[in-house]
């Protein structure tokens, strides 16, 4: 990729308010090539898509039709860059890009080549690394912290698959958080973008696992650092959210458990997962409930 050629930033526009400003006005610390955003809306009503077209050069508004869902949206905004570009980059609206955070990733792409995707270091809006760099969730590990971490935060399973306990180095790991990733398109395009049955979460665990098993790697970049006000899009309705998001672990460990003698295997996690969403459903309507009343 050479420096005068822009690259494209795609990202999937839901009523995204002021954060859409946020995000436009902090790339220009982030990079110093050009950048051509493509904002893949999913039916905004708020304006803030139309008024970013106005107000940044180089925005485009990419409309989808409806709400289709996070991956769907993104696989039609990526589709829209030149197909001969070898890098994308995929970020939530609500992201914060932190001085030369782009640049820091393009130039790990060159340090590992075979580096499918690749991700920043995020920070949660106190300041504190969220862990976005994970393994890959096995029945035991992955099983046992979507059990027993609505409970029990900080028990060995979660921390483990979270890798809560190692400090943030350049390193390959099992899928990074799509909430900001630079992508190889050759890598991208092998696998078929983001798997469109998931409407949002687990796309990208779902990615990184098949970019993993395609022979690429999916690496964590440190020294980029953004910003992610993650409330943005979970605190709108969160039961839906939460729902959604069992959902979407369950076609994630069906697919990867196939099989006719596997079904009873299959039945268990389907209950198990049901039973958690509605006792995670209640506990979040409480939350809410309570800070109404506060």
């Amino acid at each position: 990729m050479t420096p005068s050629r822009p690259l494209t930033v795609v990202t999937v526009t839901y009523s995204p308010g002021p954060h859409l400003d946020r995000f436009l006005s902090s790339l220009t610390v982030a990079t110093d090539r050009p950048v051509t955003v493509v904002l893949a809306d999913n039916g905004s009503t708020d304006g803030a898509p139309e008024e970013a077209v106005e107000r940044y050069p180089g925005t485009q508004l990419l409309r989808t039709g409806g709400n289709l869902g996070y991956g769907s949206a993104v696989n039609r905004g990526v589709a829209t860059a030149p197909a001969d570009d070898e890098f994308v980059i995929v970020a939530n609206p609500d992201v914060v890009w932190g001085p030369n955070s782009i640049d820091e990733l393009l130039a790990a792409a060159e340090r590992w080549p075979r580096a499918g995707t690749l991700g920043p270091l995020i920070r949660d809006p106190d300041g504190s690394v969220y862990p976005s760099a994970r393994h890959l969730p096995s029945l035991v590990r992955g099983g046992m912290h979507a059990v027993v971490g609505f409970v029990w935060k900080k028990n060995p399973w979660t921390r483990a698959y979270r890798q809560e306990y190692l400090e943030p180095t350049e390193r390959p790991v099992g899928w990074l958080s799509g909430a900001c990733l630079l992508i190889r398109r050759a890598a991208f395009d092998q696998v078929s973008g983001f798997d469109e049955r998931y409407f949002m979460y687990m796309e990208d665990v779902d990615l990184g696992d098949r970019v993993g098993k395609a022979g690429w790697l999916n690496v964590y970049v440190p020294a980029a650092e953004i910003l992610h006000d993650k409330g943005h899009s979970t605190g709108r309705d969160p039961a839906s959210n939460l729902r959604a998001h069992h959902e979407s672990t369950y076609i994630y460990l069906s697919d990867r458990h196939f099989g006719w003698w596997r079904a009873p295997l299959r039945w268990t996690m389907k209950g198990a997962l049901k039973v958690r969403s509605r006792a995670a459903v209640r506990k979040s309507q409480r939350e809410l409930a309570g800070n109404w009343g506060a």
